[in-house]
């Protein structure tokens, strides 16, 4: 089974505005320093956005910019100690799950 192409475009998209430095819904927050840095609040972000995103039987995106405003809350809050996640964080939305083997499986 291979993910959607709704998926793969909101990967994609959602990945293209993070590492460009230019997501709307990180306005006035300099995270692109994190990069290289501080791969770990990158990677938290990720973990977010996948946790979050829900897809339906047919593998269409049903929530990706909510899946987004969850993973870049994370990252607002983790650049201004001020900012408070509403509603806070579920253990389930940043569990970081493990990776895959070194060596494909087929």
């Amino acid at each position: 089974m291979k993910l959607s192409n709704s998926f793969s475009g909101a990967l994609r998209t959602f990945a293209y505005f993070m590492s460009s430095g230019s997501h709307y819904m990180l306005e006035g927050i300099d995270y692109l320093s994190l990069y290289g840095k501080e791969p770990s609040a990158i990677e938290q972000v990720y973990a977010i956005f996948a946790n979050v995103l829900e897809l339906d039987e047919n593998g269409q995106v049903l929530n990706a910019t909510y899946a987004q405003k969850r993973a870049t809350d994370y990252l607002r809050s983790y650049c201004d100690r001020r900012f408070k996640v509403d509603p806070p964080y579920e253990n389930w939305e940043l569990e970081l799950h493990a990776p895959p083997p070194l060596e494909d499986l087929v």
